[in-house]
């Protein structure tokens, strides 16, 4: 049976056990508590104030498998931590037939210190987990977006997707044939290795279905690794950056990590630098 007491109880002292600063974040006012504030907590999981005090306190009792993957993301918990945060929530942890959704707290440090870089970390099959605020005001701000429109392969061969936002995209100079063919062959790897995963297969028929390209990709069966390039990003507010794109992946696990990099001092650093002092102003 789930014990809505110790789940509350653990929310709260794996809240209390992180600072503003661990996870990327500005401490403001007078602070009671040196841990996270439960309004952090919420904006970083993405579910609402409220719903982090029910679940404290134990009113909230059927907690999504979404919401917990995204709690364990949120307190930077580790697999142990985050497979008895599932049976508490009453569910089934993760296993190795699906596509893993969780970012070892070593990652999220990473792209926290790294924050001044558009850097992501995706799934193997291309869910959008955790970003910078670099990354966000690069290429639009994605915790408000649903999971399709976080997807990158969604968002690649749908790309009215995100059509009334005012955000970066990416130039190819043959069209972006060959971006769109390796995302797919990184897509099929992703689906011989979890081919049960019912998520993963809704993803894949959704696009062969509403995508010719997507359809015909797939049909040829190539398999491979998305690798990394240098890229163009369109941006509408400061134009064209030439950024080196790197994809790595992490040991011990199929995450993959997304960074853009520029040279110090260049055109496009001071570019990078606009939109991130610019979106922050507009946050604060």
């Amino acid at each position: 049976m789930t014990d809505h007491g110790e789940l509350g109880a653990l929310l709260r002292s794996w809240r209390d056990r992180l600072s503003p600063a661990d996870v990327g974040t500005t401490a403001f006012g007078v602070r009671r508590a040196a841990g996270l504030r439960r309004e952090e907590l919420a904006a970083l999981a993405g579910v609402s104030v409220d719903y982090v005090v029910r679940l404290e306190q134990g009113r909230a009792r059927t907690p999504s498998a979404q919401v917990v993957a995204a709690l364990a993301r949120a307190l930077r918990l580790d697999r142990e931590e985050r497979d008895h945060l599932y049976r508490l929530a009453g569910l089934q942890p993760p296993g190795e037939a699906l596509v893993s959704t969780h970012v070892p707290a070593g990652v999220q440090r990473m792209v926290t210190r790294m924050g001044d870089n558009p850097i992501a970390v995706f799934t193997a099959s291309w869910d959008l987990l955790i970003w910078s605020p670099t990354w966000a005001a690069l290429f639009g701000e994605p915790g408000g977006r649903t999971a399709w429109e976080r997807n990158l392969v969604a968002q690649t061969f749908h790309e009215d997707l995100l059509a009334g936002e005012r955000i970066g995209r990416a130039v190819h100079a043959d069209g972006g044939a060959g971006f769109r063919a390796s995302l797919v062959a990184s897509l099929r790897r992703a689906q011989g290795r979890h081919p049960d995963d019912p998520a993963l297969r809704s993803l894949i028929t959704g696009l062969r279905g509403s995508s010719t390209e997507f359809d015909r990709l797939w049909r040829t069966g190539a398999v491979g690794e998305h690798l990394s390039q240098r890229k163009v990003v369109e941006h509408p507010e400061v134009g064209r950056l030439e950024v080196d794109c790197d994809v790595f992946t992490v040991s011990g696990s199929e995450l993959q990590i997304v960074a853009m990099t520029v040279a110090a001092g260049s055109p496009a650093a001071e570019k990078l630098d606009f939109l991130r002092v610019t979106a922050a102003t507009v946050l604060g």
